[in-house]
């Protein structure tokens, strides 16, 4: 049977778990929603806070006693879900192989998300690279900062500043061609695009 003192601890960990998990598991479902297939989601999130269980005593920001600031726990707990949904990934892969060694089928196409109206803003972000579009779709849904973004991504600062500006430079030149109208045209407001 456990003692007194034992038993302390145990209730001081549950209790920044807790805390922790009320301030991060809304904005993970987010992340993860914005990235995995619908029905791997809650599968990905419960890793996800498992891991974090798990890990509790490396989560920056967390002090014992008080709540924590998004801010300070949200960037490492978004690295934590990337890593799951990584592992989700390439567990996807590895099933994927087993199942075409052994129907001898067709490789089985990735599910794609609805783009609902948003499908030129979408098609621009596939023409980016892979970590480019992270680094933006982590400043533009989750809003971070490049200092954010670099621990969830492992990323330098400075990296991802110039991973963000080249990639957004490029998403505009993507968009524009799409949507400008051409040199001398006037605009709604009577404005002469020139």
């Amino acid at each position: 049977m456990e003692s007194i003192q034992e038993q302390e601890p145990a209730r001081s960990r549950e209790q920044r778990y807790e805390a922790l998990a009320r301030v991060v598991a809304e904005p993970l479902h987010r992340y993860l929603r914005r990235r995995a297939n619908a029905d791997q989601v809650d599968d990905i999130l419960a890793e996800s806070m498992l891991v974090l269980w798990r890990r509790l005593e490396d989560v920056p920001g967390l002090d014992v006693g008080r709540v924590p600031a998004a801010d300070a726990v949200l960037p490492w707990c978004y690295g934590v879900a990337r890593g799951c949904l990584s592992n989700a990934r390439r567990a996807d892969r590895r099933r994927l192989r087993l199942v075409e060694r052994l129907t001898r089928a067709v490789a089985v196409p990735a599910v794609q998300p609805q783009y609902g109206n948003h499908e030129q803003l979408h098609a621009a972000l596939d023409a980016l690279g892979e970590a480019d579009r992270e680094v933006v779709l982590l400043w533009a849904w989750e809003e971070l900062a490049p200092r954010a973004i670099a621990e969830v991504t492992g990323l330098s600062p400075n990296a991802v500043s110039i991973r963000l500006h080249r990639a957004k430079k490029k998403l505009a030149a993507l968009l524009e061609r799409k949507t400008s109208l051409p040199a001398g045209h006037e605009t709604a407001d009577g404005r002469s695009t020139q």
